[in-house]
């Protein structure tokens, strides 16, 4: 059944909701991005400064989305922000490059990346391809069922994902044998640094899509803050302190020779087994990100069509189970068309790119809500708040500038893909005023 207000069941409590703000933010990329940022920068001092950098970036947005949730309570949290902060139509882009650009191709790779490891353990005798569509349609299923039911599924991965990078961390810091000291390397300059921020800020990325699902959280003005908090705080420290435990275990030189960081720490410190666990906490982390992202994004899709701006099925709420299932299916199929494509890797890269403008204007919004209902008590306020925002957006916005300088022409190409969301929304937008809905 709905609630009242047409809206689905509110099942997620505190824990839940703490889970899903950290699934967002960790798959697979901990495991190989330290290799990532170290070639790009090859200094300790700048890759540590890096994973801080962006750990303050992320707890600020964490603060940021927070207050935002607060003014905007409700279901389709960053595209809510949009369409009222600035206009529906930039609400409609933000959806429409989640479906055909940022989320759907995302979603395809990690499947990928389940698959590739998972078969690397135990190879079955059929394609990664199929195991890929397999975990998708699997956790189809599983968010099909209820919110309450995908939200369990998904803190049970998050604690293991958890369990399996606090193993790396002690691995590094107390099993593995030390790197052997050398000469610090000199620093790199503000390019190379920028270039290791893109790798960092995607690792990051993710805290804002519990704001998806706000309706369907318990008492989510007080809930959804608390946790979007408690969340980031602890990826940061986790992030960190995985930074450290392989500078510790590989140095710089070995850390940027290292195409599977993790692996070569754990090989350090208690042999093969340590690398075999890592193949499985890698499964483990790639099979709950992709998780997450079957329970959230949909309901992208689903405030999307509640505005009637997308098909009205979409905007659907199953009787039994309140899940706005209709968007799931579409989800889960465009994930399965983008999987069998072979084309997810390019999309892939057009991600931050194309999410981290959005992140900016989103934190822009927090200057509009201010100004217009100046004089309304909130809470929580953003700590620092223009300045907050202020230092948010210019930090999103170099690395978005670092992402051009890097790859020009697939950046382009993303641009223009949802450039093309425009038309559609002019489409919808004309066949609502037609329909008087």
């Amino acid at each position: 059944m709905e609630r009242e207000d047409g809206g689905p069941k509110a099942r997620l409590g505190l824990t839940d909701t703490t889970f899903l703000v950290m699934g967002g933010m960790v798959g697979a990329g901990i495991f190989m991005n330290p290799h990532v940022v170290a070639v790009a920068a090859p200094s300790a001092a700048a890759i540590l400064g890096a994973w801080v950098l962006g750990g303050a970036v992320a707890l600020a947005g964490g603060f940021i989305w927070a207050e935002l949730a607060a003014r905007c309570p409700g279901v389709g949290g960053q595209y809510v922000y949009l369409r009222e902060g600035f206009h529906p139509s930039v609400g409609f882009v933000y959806g429409w490059s989640n479906l055909i650009v940022t989320q759907t191709g995302g979603m395809a790779a990690v499947a990928m990346t389940f698959a590739r490891y998972a078969h690397a353990i135990a190879p079955p005798p059929w394609s990664e391809a199929a195991t890929a569509i397999g975990a998708l349609v699997v956790l189809t299923v599983v968010n099909l069922a209820g919110v309450r039911v995908g939200g369990r599924v998904q803190s049970v991965l998050m604690a293991l994902k958890v369990l399996a990078i606090a193993s790396l961390v002690v691995v590094g810091l107390a099993l593995a044998p030390a790197a052997p000291a050398v000469a610090a390397p000199e620093a790199p300059g503000l390019g190379p640094f920028l270039a290791a921020m893109i790798a960092v800020l995607f690792a990051y990325g993710g805290w804002a899509t519990a704001t998806f699902v706000s309706g369907e959280i318990e008492d989510s003005t007080r809930t959804l803050p608390r946790a979007m908090l408690l969340g980031t705080i602890a990826v940061v420290v986790l992030y960190v302190a995985v930074n450290w435990a392989c500078l510790r275990a590989l140095g710089v030189s070995g850390l940027v020779a290292a195409d599977a960081p993790a692996s070569e720490v754990m090989r350090g410190g208690v042999g093969v087994s340590g690398a075999a666990f890592i193949a499985w906490a890698i499964a483990i982390s790639t099979f709950g990100f992709l998780a997450q992202g079957m329970l959230t994004y949909p309901r992208v899709y689903y405030a999307m069509a509640r505005d009637g701006l997308f098909f009205r099925s979409i905007g659907r709420l199953h009787p039994k189970t309140a899940v706005p299932h209709v968007a799931i299916l579409v989800q889960c199929v465009l994930a399965i068309a983008t999987t069998l494509s072979g084309s997810y890797e390019q999309i892939l890269s057009w991600v931050v790119t194309v999410d981290f403008v959005f992140l900016a204007m989103t934190a822009a919004t927090l200057f509009v809500f201010r100004r217009r209902e100046r004089g309304r008590r909130v809470a929580p306020l953003t700590p620092g708040g223009p300045v907050t925002a202020a230092f948010f957006i210019v930090v999103s916005l170099a690395v978005v500038w670092a992402t051009f300088r890097v790859e020009p022409v697939r950046s382009l190409i993303g641009w223009t893909i949802v450039a093309s969301g425009i038309p559609v929304y002019l489409f919808w937008k004309r066949r609502r005023d037609a329909s008087g809905t």
